[in-house]
């Protein structure tokens, strides 16, 4: 498809938008690609840090009299009329300034809660960047926006969005879905000679890992003795699981495992792992959404973080036709995997801005259910009064384990995994148990408000596995 024809015919006027986390690094990504795109302006930019904000800006080659900190309404106004970029430390502050559409890239479940809704609140439409705030609290994001003619949209350029465009292409070709999901964000490189693979800057000995590059007669066999051979790297992060919670509740799709499967696959054998286990496959039904790790060689391209979709292959001859395009295609023929290797972060992110604010299009899921729970097992024996601070770069809950729950297992009472984090234990926890709302305190209150809200506006559907049964010859 022409993209150019997408934004035909809708004037010339710009698009302006707002930006929150505009320290971080995907907002660094966008504010780069803003640069070669005249129709689309930031309008104002807001982080706790302004400093360093106000020299990121400087480096992608924002001029200093474009820019301006400012400490009050009056000064955000002023700014903005005038044609200039408002700084501001103060989330409170946005509002002062005129523009279309918010990015929210905090990542702060609470924060970032609160200027979505204020944005919504104020007829302006919200790109969600932090999948802690979607997971939680995207349902009643979604159902405040339709309520007010609004598009409240997951962005292109990071794995949600870009998996769900992947999935809804695939539902409009016909195509018939088995599984959908992404790889990790990043590899593991095996150098056979060395006996050792590298995950990122890491690098263990595997010296059996080499003599296991061929999926064997038993795909479940191999995928066993590779998660072994490997066993020293960490497997599933909290990141992982909150993505796939994101687009479990935008497409229908939902865990096949609450710890998902995270196999150890390269590239072309996606079709052959994501097929139910009758045919020697992982899944135990169809209508999955899951994450795999990617192996490759040294000197081979990177996955890169990018999304897939596995579909049944009803005629097989066009499959035995693509199969010899170089299409991955199962040993059986009956499965084909469909991928794209890349996320792009920002760089694609105005695509979804442009589409909300000229179209009142998301690019993410346009009906979203409560199909799936992002929550958390205890990893320990926790006492009443821990805290559960959330921590690093995937924000992951101190103490606690994530897990992806389908609807039909979440118990009730289950908290979610980001409404917990940065709360505290109000009674004992013991290991390996779920969280749930009455084991924590000190928590956002209308972060919970708008995490049981949207559950009761958007309850899940059927699984995709029966409507797709009613499908088959």
């Amino acid at each position: 498809m022409n993209v150019h024809h997408l934004f035909a015919d809708t004037g010339d006027g710009p698009v302006r938008y707002a930006l929150s986390g505009a320290g971080g690094g995907f907002a660094r990504t966008l504010l780069a690609q803003t640069r070669h795109l005249a129709r689309l302006h930031p309008v104002a930019l807001c982080d706790v840090d302004v400093a360093p904000l106000r020299e990121v800006c400087r480096e992608l080659g924002y001029a200093e009299d474009e820019l301006a900190v400012c400490p009050d309404a009056a000064a955000v106004t002023e700014a903005t009329r005038a044609g200039r970029i408002a700084l501001v430390a103060d989330a409170g502050l946005l509002g002062a300034a005129e523009w279309d559409i918010l990015v929210e890239a905090t990542g702060s479940p609470a924060h970032g809660y609160a200027m979505a809704r204020e944005a919504l609140l104020s007829g302006r439409h919200v790109a969600m960047v932090s999948k802690e705030v979607d997971s939680v609290a995207g349902l009643h994001l979604a159902e405040l926006a339709q309520e007010r003619g609004l598009v409240y949209t997951t962005a292109d350029g990071d794995q949600p969005a870009n998996l769900i465009g992947l999935v809804t292409w695939a539902e409009t070709l016909g195509l018939e879905i088995v599984a959908i999901g992404k790889s990790t964000e990043y590899d593991l490189v095996l150098d056979p000679e060395a006996g050792t693979v590298t995950q990122l800057d890491t690098t263990v000995p595997a010296p059996g890992l080499a003599g296991l590059l061929q999926l064997g007669e038993d795909i479940r066999a191999t995928l066993e003795a590779r998660a072994e051979a490997v066993a020293a790297l960490p497997t599933g992060a909290t990141a992982d699981y909150c993505e796939m919670a994101v687009v479990a509740n935008a497409t229908g799709f939902r865990p096949d495992t609450e710890a998902l499967h995270y196999p150890v696959a390269r590239v072309a054998e996606l079709a052959d792992v994501y097929a139910p286990r009758e045919d020697g496959g992982v899944l135990h039904r169809p209508g999955a959404v899951d994450v795999f790790t990617a192996l490759r060689l040294p000197g081979e391209a990177s996955f890169a973080g990018g999304v897939f979709v596995v579909v049944r292959t009803h005629d097989p001859e066009t499959w035995r036709t693509l199969a010899a395009k170089g299409h991955v295609v199962s040993r059986d023929g009956r499965h084909a995997a469909v991928y794209l290797p890349y996320h792009l972060m920002g760089v694609e992110t105005p695509l979804s801005l442009l589409s909300a604010v000229l179209h009142h299009r998301p690019s993410g899921g346009t009906d979203p259910r409560g199909v799936a729970v992002l929550a958390g097992r205890a990893e320990r024996d926790l006492p009443a009064g821990s805290p559960l601070t959330t921590v690093g770069h995937h924000h992951d809950v101190t103490g606690v384990r994530a897990v992806l729950l389908g609807d039909e297992d979440a118990p009730p009472d289950v908290a979610p995994l980001y409404l917990a984090g940065n709360a505290r234990l109000r009674r004992d926890v013991a290991q390996g148990a779920l969280l749930t709302l009455d084991d924590i305190e000190d928590y956002d209150t209308g972060l919970r408000a708008a995490w049981e809200a949207g559950r009761a506006a958007r309850p899940a559907e059927p699984r995709p596995a029966a409507r797709l049964s009613e499908r088959r010859s």
